[in-house]
């Protein structure tokens, strides 16, 4: 009978351990759910064929043959690319690697922006890595603001399940007609479904994608309490596994919103919902890892935006 107890606790003890592949300060770190890769559906493409500079030039160098770029944040400036289309929709990905180290008031963001076209009434669709506050984790941050809706800040912030530094690890957009989709590592973090109650606040403009690192210290930190100590610069960013899929602004008439199409690459009927996988990884991440949403904010917002009663 000990030996039957005895296998049984074993048992249970591996079963325990394959749940947990690690333990940080915060706690158990869970071994995510297997979900489809849509990385895999797209080509890669390099760093001269996405992007040109946007800001910071002399922090930005391109490695590996053109397939990977190193963006650094100094006491001088930081860095920035934008890519060489706009975009109606698409598909959007970057592996990123981030600073190790004291990394507090540092912001690496991917994002999608129209604000140079439509700086009174632009679409903004953001995933920002904010940096270390005193030994704490990188922070996952996702926003979005459709027709200049940036009174309304729709901010979900996880942490994530895994070392951002010590490897690459791919943050994509996913952004149609349907919804917009944020993902980690092909982990479905937050969907913001397209419906009735968003109505003009979902972006619908043709949009740039971007990818910088800057000093975000009287934003990201508690108005400046805990600001970039340059004394640990330069901060870099390394990025690869670029994929750009969607709706080309000067290709407009080979694509189309209308209705749903197989033939569509990233607005057809494959990508309206998220799969039975998807919303399984989605109800995990937000279970295990999500620590702030806007809809949960009542001392914030009175009356929640309509969306978070929908």
């Amino acid at each position: 009978m000990a030996i039957f107890h005895n296998k049984l606790f074993l048992s249970s003890l591996l079963i325990f351990f394959n749940l947990v592949v690690e333990v940080y300060s915060r706690g158990p770190v869970y071994r995510p759910p297997d979900v489809e890769r849509l990385t895999d559906r797209f080509s890669q493409v390099s760093v001269a064929q996405s992007y040109n500079v946007s800001f910071g030039g002399s922090n930005i160098r391109v490695t590996n043959n053109g397939t990977s770029v190193d963006l650094s944040l100094d006491k001088s400036s930081g860095s920035g690319l934008v890519s060489k289309n706009k975009y109606f929709y698409g598909f959007f990905n970057a592996a990123l690697k981030l600073p190790a180290g004291f990394t507090s008031g540092v912001v690496v963001a991917y994002y999608l922006s129209n604000a140079d076209v439509f700086p009174h009434n632009h679409d903004e669709i953001d995933i920002e890595l904010l940096g270390h506050e005193k030994r704490r984790d990188w922070v996952l941050q996702t926003n979005i603001y459709g027709n200049g809706s940036v009174r309304t800040g729709r901010e979900e912030k996880f942490y994530l399940w895994f070392d951002p530094t010590e490897g690459f690890h791919n943050y994509s957009i996913l952004w149609n007609n349907h919804h917009i989709v944020f993902l980690v590592d092909n982990i479905p973090v937050r969907e913001f479904a397209h419906g009735n109650a968003i109505g003009s606040v979902y972006p619908s403009k043709p949009m740039s994608v971007y990818t910088t690192i800057w000093d975000g210290s009287e934003w990201a930190t508690h108005g400046g309490k805990y600001p970039v100590n340059y004394k640990f610069a330069p901060f870099v960013v390394s990025m690869r596994g670029i994929e750009m899929e969607g709706c080309v602004l000067n290709q407009k008439a080979s694509c189309s919103r209308s209705t749903l199409s197989s033939l569509d690459p990233v607005d057809g009927e494959q990508f309206a919902k998220l799969s039975s996988q998807q919303m399984t990884g989605l109800d995990w991440v937000r279970r295990k890892h999500m620590f702030y949403s806007y809809c949960q904010d009542k001392n914030r917002y009175k009356v929640l935006p309509p969306e978070c009663n929908a």
